[in-house]
């Protein structure tokens, strides 16, 4: 089971990382998902927002249903202005730093083109800057991008097509490599979607019938803060986000393993369902820790301030360099496929 989960899961998370889809941006990864979904048999609800949802039904149809959310949105920048020297101005979207940007490669998504460009801070050449390159700060006043196009002035931009507010995605260059690492951008969350779309593959199979009905949710602005603010059904009981952790000094987050999330940013996830996932882990033999993260939140924080009445919580991968150049290990997000099923099913 593992080697077919493993080809599924990585063959789905390519697809997903090949699509630009910073916030503002995810009109074409929202297509994506709604066919793979339709593809599966699923009748899918497309949200005003760009926000897919879909339903497994279960054999208890009475029962409260369980839903598990993925955010489909990444980080990105945006055009603040363009400049004299004929390159552009950015502002970040969603919260990543900018020492993360520098040298990054990125697309300009503009009204009719998309442009290719690198991100660089305002003293870049080192033979005409010397140690100043070194000691300028790295934000994101610092930066800007550089069009690959015969651009020197603010009207060569304007004669390009390129104007304010037009968004920018980050390439994610990714690398699927043999020991089952894989090291991109932007893996958080599309590791989350690719194991919430394998385990729905395998929730269609007969032998995985779940016992209730499973809401799958895909959010387009998590990373602006209001991603499940209005996605959730009423029937949805037990709510889990599908979300990265964060493998760093001072946490318990591994890259092996579900990691489950017994608080955050937001606060402390429910008791009972927190313990019912670990419990759930244990009986199927799932590897697992148990974390709380301090700076950090995910789709379950804008379904709480909303006013969602469910049990909440939360299942992760664990993610190295969260919101820079992120590693993972596959068989993390096998594990997390895993415990949707199993969670589903009452195993």
């Amino acid at each position: 089971m593992r080697d077919g989960l493993s080809d599924i899961i990585t063959t789905e998370l390519a697809a997903l990382l090949a699509i630009p889809s910073p916030t503002g941006l995810c009109d074409a990864i929202s297509n994506h998902v709604e066919t793979r979904l339709s593809d599966m048999g699923l009748a899918v609800r497309r949200m005003r927002d760009g926000a897919v949802a879909c339903v497994i039904e279960g054999t208890n149809r009475q029962a409260d249903a369980i839903g598990f959310v993925a955010h489909l949105d990444t980080l990105g920048a945006q055009v603040k202005g363009l400049k004299s020297n004929g390159r552009v101005e950015l502002v970040p979207v969603g919260t990543w730093a900018a020492r993360f940007a520098e040298g990054a490669r990125a697309k300009l998504h503009a009204d009719d083109s998309v442009f290719t460009g690198t991100i660089l801070p305002l003293k870049s050449s080192g033979h005409t800057f010397n140690t100043e390159v070194d000691t300028q700060p790295a934000n994101w006043d610092n930066l800007e991008m550089r069009i690959d196009e015969d651009a020197s002035t603010t009207q060569d931009l304007h004669d390009l097509g390129i104007h304010i507010g037009d968004m920018i995605s980050i390439d994610p260059q990714p690398e699927f490599l043999d020991n089952g690492y894989i090291v991109s951008r932007h893996l958080d969350d599309k590791g989350g979607v690719a194991a919430l779309l394998a385990a729905a593959d395998l929730l269609k199979n007969p032998d995985n019938k779940p016992t209730r009905d499973v809401h799958l949710m895909f959010t387009v602005s998590e990373e602006i803060g209001t991603g499940a603010s209005a996605i959730v059904d009423p029937a949805v009981g037990d709510l889990i986000a599908v979300d990265i952790g964060t493998t760093a000094p001072g946490q318990a987050s591994r890259e092996y393993g579900v990691t489950i999330g017994m608080g955050d940013q937001s606060g402390p996830f429910d008791h009972a369902l927190t313990r019912d996932l670990v419990a759930t882990c244990q009986n199927n033999a799932i590897k697992h820790q148990r974390d709380v993260f301090r700076f950090y939140k995910s789709d379950l924080a804008s379904a709480r301030q909303s006013g969602v009445d469910a049990r909440m919580g939360l299942i992760a991968f664990g993610v190295d360099s969260s919101h820079g150049y992120e590693r993972i290990h596959c068989s993390a997000l096998e594990d997390i496929a895993r415990l949707i099923v199993a969670s589903s099913c009452g195993h």
